[in-house]
Protein backbone atom coordinates (compact mmCIF):
# COMPACT_ATOMS: atom_id res chain seq x y z
CA UNK A 1 0.00 0.00 0.00
CA UNK A 2 1.37 3.42 -0.86
CA UNK A 3 1.87 6.15 1.47
CA UNK A 4 -0.37 9.36 0.10
CA UNK A 5 1.35 12.20 -0.33
CA UNK A 6 1.77 15.02 1.98
CA UNK A 7 1.16 18.32 1.06
CA UNK A 8 4.36 20.28 2.11
CA UNK A 9 4.16 24.31 0.85
CA UNK A 10 8.27 24.31 0.42
CA UNK A 11 7.74 21.50 -2.40
CA UNK A 12 4.00 22.14 -4.34
CA UNK A 13 4.61 23.82 -7.21
CA UNK A 14 1.50 26.54 -7.49
CA UNK A 15 3.02 27.82 -4.23
CA UNK A 16 6.64 28.05 -5.79
CA UNK A 17 5.43 29.27 -8.64
CA UNK A 18 3.25 32.35 -7.09
CA UNK A 19 6.45 33.00 -4.35
CA UNK A 20 8.98 33.22 -7.28
CA UNK A 21 6.59 35.49 -9.45
CA UNK A 22 5.70 37.76 -6.44
CA UNK A 23 9.21 38.06 -5.66
CA UNK A 24 10.30 39.05 -9.34
CA UNK A 25 7.13 41.40 -9.97
CA UNK A 26 8.10 42.89 -6.80
CA UNK A 27 11.50 44.12 -7.92
CA UNK A 28 10.17 45.05 -11.31
CA UNK A 29 7.06 46.93 -9.75
CA UNK A 30 9.79 49.18 -7.52
CA UNK A 31 11.95 49.76 -10.52
CA UNK A 32 9.24 50.52 -13.19
CA UNK A 33 7.43 52.75 -10.39
CA UNK A 34 10.81 55.04 -9.64
CA UNK A 35 11.83 55.04 -12.85
CA UNK A 36 9.15 55.76 -14.83
CA UNK A 37 6.01 56.19 -12.01
CA UNK A 38 4.09 53.31 -13.71
CA UNK A 39 2.57 50.04 -11.63
CA UNK A 40 2.69 47.02 -13.09
CA UNK A 41 -0.96 46.72 -14.53
CA UNK A 42 0.01 50.15 -16.68
CA UNK A 43 3.15 48.65 -17.31
CA UNK A 44 1.87 45.64 -19.58
CA UNK A 45 -0.95 47.61 -21.09
CA UNK A 46 1.69 49.81 -22.35
CA UNK A 47 3.88 46.74 -23.22
CA UNK A 48 0.62 45.22 -25.19
CA UNK A 49 -0.14 48.43 -26.65
CA UNK A 50 3.09 48.69 -28.33
CA UNK A 51 2.81 45.86 -30.09
CA UNK A 52 -0.29 47.04 -31.84
CA UNK A 53 -2.58 49.42 -33.61
CA UNK A 54 -5.08 49.49 -31.55
CA UNK A 55 -6.70 46.70 -29.11
CA UNK A 56 -10.20 46.47 -27.03
CA UNK A 57 -10.04 46.69 -22.93
CA UNK A 58 -11.61 43.46 -23.15
CA UNK A 59 -9.06 41.98 -25.22
CA UNK A 60 -5.94 43.97 -23.30
CA UNK A 61 -7.92 41.57 -20.78
CA UNK A 62 -7.41 38.29 -22.26
CA UNK A 63 -3.67 39.39 -23.20
CA UNK A 64 -2.75 40.01 -19.84
CA UNK A 65 -4.62 37.93 -17.77
CA UNK A 66 -6.26 40.70 -16.19
CA UNK A 67 -9.26 41.06 -14.56
CA UNK A 68 -11.38 43.97 -16.29
CA UNK A 69 -11.45 46.27 -13.77
CA UNK A 70 -7.58 46.16 -13.33
CA UNK A 71 -7.75 46.53 -17.08
CA UNK A 72 -9.65 49.48 -16.98
CA UNK A 73 -8.26 51.16 -13.94
CA UNK A 74 -4.81 50.76 -15.45
CA UNK A 75 -6.29 52.26 -18.99
CA UNK A 76 -7.63 55.21 -17.33
CA UNK A 77 -4.58 56.05 -16.00
CA UNK A 78 -2.52 55.71 -18.86
CA UNK A 79 -4.81 57.98 -21.03
CA UNK A 80 -4.90 60.58 -18.31
CA UNK A 81 -1.04 60.67 -18.26
CA UNK A 82 -1.43 61.08 -22.11
CA UNK A 83 0.30 57.56 -22.98
CA UNK A 84 -2.61 56.02 -24.44
CA UNK A 85 -5.64 57.34 -26.67
CA UNK A 86 -9.14 56.04 -26.56
CA UNK A 87 -10.82 56.10 -30.34
CA UNK A 88 -14.22 54.35 -31.22
CA UNK A 89 -13.84 51.04 -32.26
CA UNK A 90 -15.39 50.73 -35.93
CA UNK A 91 -15.70 47.50 -35.67
CA UNK A 92 -18.05 47.70 -32.61
CA UNK A 93 -19.78 50.54 -31.66
CA UNK A 94 -20.40 49.43 -27.75
CA UNK A 95 -16.16 49.31 -27.34
CA UNK A 96 -13.38 51.94 -28.04
CA UNK A 97 -9.51 51.02 -29.08
CA UNK A 98 -6.91 51.78 -27.08
CA UNK A 99 -3.65 52.42 -28.66
CA UNK A 100 0.23 54.25 -27.54
CA UNK A 101 -0.12 58.08 -28.26
CA UNK A 102 3.59 59.38 -29.29
CA UNK A 103 4.35 59.93 -25.70
CA UNK A 104 3.12 56.55 -24.78
CA UNK A 105 6.10 55.60 -27.69
CA UNK A 106 8.34 57.15 -26.40
CA UNK A 107 8.26 56.15 -23.07
CA UNK A 108 7.73 52.09 -23.68
CA UNK A 109 11.12 52.70 -25.80
CA UNK A 110 12.65 54.39 -22.45
CA UNK A 111 11.34 51.34 -20.33
CA UNK A 112 11.98 48.18 -22.51
CA UNK A 113 15.66 48.73 -22.52
CA UNK A 114 15.32 48.34 -18.39
CA UNK A 115 12.53 45.05 -18.64
CA UNK A 116 15.13 43.05 -20.87
CA UNK A 117 17.90 44.35 -18.32
CA UNK A 118 16.23 43.46 -15.46
CA UNK A 119 15.01 39.99 -17.20
CA UNK A 120 18.78 39.32 -17.78
CA UNK A 121 19.55 39.82 -13.80
CA UNK A 122 16.94 37.88 -12.95
CA UNK A 123 18.24 34.92 -15.48
CA UNK A 124 21.67 36.01 -14.38
CA UNK A 125 22.85 32.57 -13.60
CA UNK A 126 21.14 30.38 -16.20
CA UNK A 127 22.72 29.61 -19.60
CA UNK A 128 20.74 30.20 -22.93
CA UNK A 129 19.78 26.24 -22.95
CA UNK A 130 18.16 26.72 -19.42
CA UNK A 131 15.92 30.00 -20.38
CA UNK A 132 14.94 28.26 -22.95
CA UNK A 133 13.57 25.08 -21.21
CA UNK A 134 11.91 26.93 -18.54
CA UNK A 135 10.29 29.16 -21.40
CA UNK A 136 9.13 25.67 -22.91
CA UNK A 137 8.06 24.45 -19.33
CA UNK A 138 6.22 27.56 -18.59
CA UNK A 139 4.30 27.38 -22.27
CA UNK A 140 3.57 23.41 -21.01
CA UNK A 141 2.08 24.43 -17.79
CA UNK A 142 0.49 27.46 -19.16
CA UNK A 143 -1.57 25.03 -21.45
CA UNK A 144 -2.47 22.05 -19.10
CA UNK A 145 -3.90 24.82 -16.43
CA UNK A 146 -5.69 26.30 -20.04
CA UNK A 147 -7.17 22.75 -20.16
CA UNK A 148 -8.08 22.13 -16.62
CA UNK A 149 -10.56 25.30 -16.12
CA UNK A 150 -11.62 28.89 -18.39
Amino acid sequence: MTKPRTLRLDGFLPYRLSIATNMVSDIIARAYRTMFGLNIPEWRLLAVLAESEGITQLELSLATRMDKVTVSRAAAGLVERKLALRTPNAADKRSHLLSLTEQGRDLYRQVAPKALALEDAVLVDFDKAEVAQLMAMLERLEEAAQRLGP
